[in-house]
């Protein structure tokens, strides 16, 4: 690289770079602020994982179980795994975390990219991007929604310095899942993407956006809350400061009253990051790219108390269901191709095929998620299977373009 020599490890089949600085540190005057890019000069030791990015603790670790990692705001890094780095330019996949932008991170072992990359022959990346109030508090006259410029900024670094790593800055392929899948659409939403095709698991695009008013109150609540008048003095708080604050009575109050399940903290429509009208932008997004999309069977199952609701179903289909097959409708009108999926496969009785139960086979991490409920009783033979249909599927449509089954309307089920 131009900076200087990466010294990453062997990990099974691939080499994993840890911890490379794709922005400074957002920390100061830079914290709620866009990031920066990373200035480095001289050797980088990327042998171990860095810190994540501040959060609380997750609400769905019933269905996946929680894990335990540094935490810091100097969190803006990314992990490559890549067969090799020469110069084979090979096929490349982004992968954005879920989480509800308030927890996760791309540093996770449940999202390990060694064995994808081995099998593919492609390089993956996993970046940390800013999570809760950190990325996405929206207070008029400053950014919203840096924490998808933290997204952006991460794949500009993949376009400037990827070949390094033995892969191709012009076949890039983005996957997210939930947060992470309806950043994706967040950025097709702007302007021409830093990439080529789009997979979107269970993309939370039926929850909707809030407008800048509504985000200035929940602002105008956290930052009271946090003891603080402006977003100023809110630069100069310890961060558990503001994790605490975001638990605060008249924030969680707010969120409840607003009756509309989203997260607290999220993409914000200001008219300025993000267009005003959103569902015209979203329609128009998803003739961009080429996209793989699809959803869960049970989706709300993995949130607590939703699972045994008597209309889970159909909230899990408003919000990730019928989005979807719409985003795949949208498309093919607009002359894009989409390929369209649900998982169904059901290893528990009270989680079943719920939110985010496909991810340890899409990135064959079940040793990462052995502590996760959703998993518990899965079968070897049943993971075996899981594994190769997705990643077949996967693999194909990053490496060609087409999963191997036919476009929308058409629905392939994995069970």
């Amino acid at each position: 690289m131009p900076q200087g020599t990466v010294t990453g490890v062997r990990d099974g089949e691939a080499c994993r770079f840890s911890a490379i600085p794709y922005a400074q540190a957002p920390v100061g005057e830079l914290r709620f602020r866009p990031p920066v890019p990373a200035v480095w000069r001289g050797p980088l030791d990327a042998t171990r994982p860095g810190p994540v990015a501040p959060q609380l603790p997750s609400r769905l670790r019933g269905a996946m179980g929680d894990f335990n990692a540094p935490q810091s705001e100097d969190c803006l890094h990314l992990t490559v795994w890549t067969p090799a780095a020469d110069n084979r330019r090979r096929p490349v996949v982004v992968w954005l975390h879920g989480g509800a932008w308030q927890s996760g991170a791309g540093a996770l072992d449940w999202y390990a990219g060694a064995r994808l990359a081995a099998r593919g022959d492609l390089v993956v990346v996993a970046p940390n991007y800013r999570l809760g109030s950190l990325g996405w508090l929206a207070v008029a006259g400053e950014t919203a929604n840096v924490g998808l410029l933290d997204q952006e900024a991460a794949l500009a670094w993949v376009a400037q310095h990827i070949d390094a790593f033995g892969g191709d800055p012009a076949q890039v392929t983005v996957m997210g899942q939930s947060a992470g899948g309806m950043s994706i659409a967040c950025m097709l939403m702007r302007e021409q993407p830093l990439f080529q095709r789009a997979i979107l698991q269970s993309a939370s695009i039926g929850r909707g956006f809030r407008g800048a008013e509504q985000a200035g109150e929940i602002a105008g609540l956290f930052l009271q809350a946090a003891g603080v008048d402006s977003i100023e003095a809110a630069r100069r708080l310890p961060v558990n400061a503001l994790l605490k604050a975001q638990q605060a009575a008249p924030v969680v109050d707010w969120l409840a009253a607003e009756g509309a399940n989203r997260a607290l903290f999220g993409p914000v429509a200001d008219g300025d990051v993000l267009p005003v009208h959103a569902p015209d932008a979203l329609a128009a997004a998803s003739a961009k790219v080429d996209t793989l999309i699809g959803y869960t069977k049970d989706e709300m199952a993995a949130f607590p108390g939703a699972g045994t609701a008597p209309t889970a179903a159909t909230w899990g289909d408003e919000v990730f269901g019928a989005p979807a097959r719409q985003w795949a409708a949208d498309a093919t009108a607009q002359g894009r191709k989409a390929w369209a999926y649900r998982f169904d496969f059901s290893p528990t009785d009270n989680l079943r095929a719920c939110h985010c139960i496909e991810l340890p086979f899409v990135f064959d991490s079940m040793a990462a998620f052995a502590d996760a409920p959703m998993v518990r009783g899965v079968k070897p033979d049943d993971a075996t299977r899981l594994v190769h249909a997705l990643q077949q599927a996967w693999i194909a449509f990053i490496r060609h373009g087409d999963p191997g089954w036919s476009v929308w309307p058409a629905q392939t089920v994995f069970s």
